[in-house]
């Protein structure tokens, strides 16, 4: 996914589809982690990786980092995150840059995600944190994880910022600050009970955890786990990651043709309506013939 060229591409695609149709269902747990800068997502994911490779799971992780402007590859990298977790055969990490893409997700994202589920019991994918555009994350995980920063603001700006409407689960990190930390997942725990309730019966959870001190790691894998029975128990799992596969498809589609190249085929609302109808097929079969279909359109036209 990572090269351009038409024929590179062609193959991964193909590759891709052969994949994710042998992918078996449920199959690995994919978690997304979103938060502000500085709320200390990647030491948090460290104390996460840490716990569950105690109980025997292996873990793949791929962090979505800012852009170098020089070189345009991922800023931090491995550099960062990779810890004495480096030479763990268990663990793999895969850094990526953000490059420019507002919601905090590289363009090879999902497809890494699906590679890593073959391998892999779990996998997470930390983005860069920018904000409410970080919503993306959602087209490539199951439960999202928002980690918060004590003292980052009070419920008003929660609901400004629009956090409050998709994570599963929501952490609050560096509890060891005490009442600064109480008071945010006090604030949270408010702003969810004055917001409308998720259509799939589940209250998103607001827990208290020390990434320092491996204060509360148990009881977030305990919540995370409890969100993925939650999906399974209740037959949305396979119908959350159709929706995600859509949403990349046509935003793949997108973010290649342009809107121009969409109006060759119908216009976006077409494209949209047509991946809905062939949910029979992996999303990167359908990208895969919807961009031939453009490309064919575009040159006839």
């Amino acid at each position: 996914m990572d090269d351009a060229r038409p024929e590179r591409r062609a193959a991964a695609f193909e590759l891709l589809d052969a994949l994710e149709r042998r992918l078996p269902f449920p199959g690995a747990a994919r978690v997304g982690m979103t938060g502000a800068p500085g709320a200390g997502k990647s030491t948090l994911l460290d104390g996460l990786v840490r716990f569950l490779r105690a109980r025997g799971e292996t873990v793949g992780v791929i962090a979505v980092d800012p852009s170098s402007r020089r070189s345009g590859g991922a800023l931090l990298g491995d550099r960062i995150r990779m810890g004495s977790r480096g030479a763990d055969t268990g663990v793999f990490f895969r850094s990526m840059a953000a490059r420019e893409r507002l919601g905090g997700l590289a363009d090879a994202t999902r497809a890494s995600a699906v590679v890593l589920a073959a391998a892999f019991d779990r996998v997470f994918v930390e983005t860069v944190g920018v904000g409410q555009s970080e919503s993306d994350v959602s087209s490539v995980a199951d439960t999202l994880l928002y980690v918060a920063q004590p003292g980052a603001g009070d419920m008003l700006q929660f609901m400004k910022a629009g956090i409050l409407e998709l994570p599963d689960v929501f952490a609050v990190n560096k509890a060891d600050l005490g009442a600064v930390a109480e008071r945010t997942a006090a604030e949270l725990g408010a702003g969810l009970g004055l917001s409308a309730p998720q259509d799939s019966g589940w209250t998103p959870p607001v827990l208290q955890v020390s990434a320092r001190d491996a204060q509360g790691i148990d009881s977030l894998v305990e919540a995370l786990d409890a969100h993925r029975r939650h999906l399974e128990e209740a037959g949305d799992l396979a119908s959350r990651r159709r929706r995600a596969a859509e949403a990349w498809a046509l935003e793949s589609l997108e973010i290649r043709y342009g809107s121009f190249g969409l109006a060759a085929i119908g216009g976006r609302e077409a494209v949209a309506a047509r991946l809905r109808d062939d949910a029979l097929e992996s999303a990167f079969a359908v990208v895969r013939r919807i961009g031939a279909e453009i490309e064919e359109a575009l040159r006839k036209s």
